[in-house]
């Protein structure tokens, strides 16, 4: 063991990728459906090789990873972010707001009556209010009082302490009190409040195996024999007889040749049409007035998949339904829509905002088209535009520690990482209007956020593991309990508030609270007890509110208990 000690203190940057590492295992751990998290196991992970180890931790690379994760965090929710602040998702947008002011006021309150530091004050509102990124604005804005350097080394330690302290039940009180106790306090039950809300939006249940889940949308041939609907019609009849299915005819066999078919074609007896469209409608609706045929040649159509950005600001708050009936969406099906980093369920209700990823499935020229209608096609790349990106990080640390924010007799800076945190959010949204600027391929902001955070509390947590049993002994029981509190009074604040002030949807008012809370897997547990994803529809605007509130948060805790 002192040979491993050595080799850890001699060699720190392997400690840190060891406790990264084992985060990651401790945080794939379940227990009753919980886990702690990698971002915690890695926190976890760092203090216990630091009880025996004392690694050397360079200021310089914690703050160059946690930069990266900032600026990653910011570039991944700035295309919803603008959008969270209009008008269909302004409840959920105000609701993130009250909670998130509230449990900064937990937090000053129970330190006030606590008597903590800075730093057991800065841990205790990133752990009980379940964003760790604030460990990292508070370690700079530590970093940055007038105090002798051992003290604000023991400070930046005690961040960290508190974090640990708080999270567990922070994590496990935000997923119980949204998916159990605020379902009981609101006196609803979940899947019946979902399934009127599915009705609203007119999602319609499946039966599991009657759509196919890696086939969605196909194409078939069918024989319009004597006595068909459709023979003597044109194509465009043929297609109107339906609507509301969308099938699309898009050629026609006649004898050996094969024809592309426009709107005024005429179908014949005999004639073998080519036809799109959901799966379910072609089963239901064609199979039983055509008889299918088997015609490779026909259906031999060039099909593209393709991500489109929704820039146009004509189609934002248009429904699906809308963008149906346009001419330009002929034989284009939404296989998905993504906001943020989240899937929307697909109903006819359901609208599209500005930064909204839509994927479009159908003939090749069909789906360029409508491509243009509604933005620009994202293309695969793996190439980062490091230009921005660094340029951004530049301009934004700049800004943060040219603003100050006065804070009692103090002038607090924005910081470095609030500024970072907003650079990204300026790019992210500015991709939205212009999508081939600032190109980041999802992979390489997957890495930024995943690495860059945890290897930030990682090294947090191999700085405090020396003293940490000094600090929990001297914090004493009330930080948990003072912790219960900052978790659990935003809640309640959050649950009455949205319900009888902003009367949001119960469904929507808890996805909206997981989501101020930044708690994915709190709303994974609502949508699981509700037995429908709707939840995600308050989730998505609160959660960039969320992030960027709670994550300065670290700034201004270490300003007001400090000044």
């Amino acid at each position: 063991m002192i040979w491993f000690e050595q080799f850890l203190s001699k060699y720190p940057e392997l400690a840190v990728f060891l406790a990264i590492s084992i985060g990651y295992f401790i945080g794939n751990v379940k227990i009753g459906g919980f886990s702690l998290g990698h971002v915690t196991g890695s926190l976890f992970a760092g203090i216990l090789i630091g009880q025996f180890a004392h690694v050397p931790i360079s200021s310089m690379a914690k703050s160059l990873l946690f930069l990266l994760f900032l600026f990653g965090i910011g570039y991944s929710v700035g295309p919803q972010f603008l959008q969270a602040l209009k008008r269909d998702g302004l409840k959920p947008v105000l609701l993130a707001v009250i909670v998130c002011i509230t449990g900064l006021f937990s937090a000053l309150a129970v330190a006030k009556v606590l008597g903590l530091d800075p730093g057991f004050a800065a841990g205790l509102v990133s752990g009980a209010l379940t964003e760790s990124p604030a460990m990292g604005t508070a370690t700079e804005a530590i970093n940055a009082l007038p105090l002798a350097e051992d003290v604000r080394t023991q400070l930046v330690a005690h961040v960290a302490v508190a974090d640990a302290v708080c999270y567990v039940f922070g994590a496990v009180g935000v997923i119980l009190f949204c998916s159990v106790v605020g379902p009981r306090l609101l006196g609803i039950d979940l899947p019946t409040e979902a399934t009127k809300l599915e009705d609203e939006l007119g999602i319609k249940r499946r039966a599991a195996g009657v759509v196919s889940a890696w086939r969605r949308f196909e194409l078939r041939a069918y024989l319009a024999a004597d006595g068909s609907p459709i023979t003597g019609m044109s194509v465009a009849a043929a297609e109107a007889r339906f609507p509301e299915h969308r099938m699309f005819i898009h050629r026609v066999r006649r004898g050996e040749a094969i024809v592309e078919a426009g709107p005024e074609f005429v179908i014949l007896p005999g004639d073998v049409v080519a036809v799109s469209g959901r799966r379910k409608s072609l089963v239901e609706i064609v199979d039983p007035l055509a008889e299918e045929v088997e015609d490779a040649e026909l259906l031999d159509i060039s099909v593209s998949i393709a991500d489109v950005i929704l820039t146009n600001r004509d189609l934002a708050g248009h429904s699906i339904a809308d963008m149906a009936k346009e001419d330009w969406t002929h034989s284009v099906y939404l296989r998905a829509i993504l906001r943020g980093n989240q899937e929307l369920p697909l109903a006819p209700g359901i609208s599209v905002q500005r930064g909204d990823i839509l994927r479009l499935v159908g003939p090749e020229a069909a789906v360029s088209q409508a491509a243009k209608r509604i933005g620009i096609i994202i293309a695969p790349t793996t190439a980062t535009d490091f230009f921005t990106l660094g340029l951004a990080i530049f301009l934004g640390g700049l800004v943060g520690v040219l603003v100050t924010i006065p804070v009692g007799n103090m002038q607090i800076s924005l910081s470095t990482s609030v500024g970072t945190l907003l650079a990204g959010l300026l790019v992210g949204h500015l991709r939205t209007r212009f999508p081939l600027f600032g190109r980041i391929p999802d992979g390489a902001v997957s890495l930024m956020t995943a690495l860059g955070l945890a290897a930030f509390v990682a090294m947090t947590g191999l700085h405090a593991g020396p003293v940490f049993v000094s600090a929990i002994a001297e914090a004493g029981i009330g930080l948990l309990f003072g912790g219960m509190i900052v978790t659990i009074m935003p809640m309640i604040v959050g649950l009455y508030v949205g319900r009888y002030l902003l009367r949001m949807n119960p469904i929507l008012l808890l996805g909206g609270l997981a989501g101020a809370q930044t708690m994915t897997a709190a709303m994974a547990a609502v949508q699981d007890r509700s037995g429908s994803p709707v939840a995600v529809f308050g989730y998505t605007p609160a959660v960039p509110i969320g992030h960027i509130m709670l994550t300065t948060w670290g700034t201004v805790i270490v300003g007001l208990i400090a000044g």
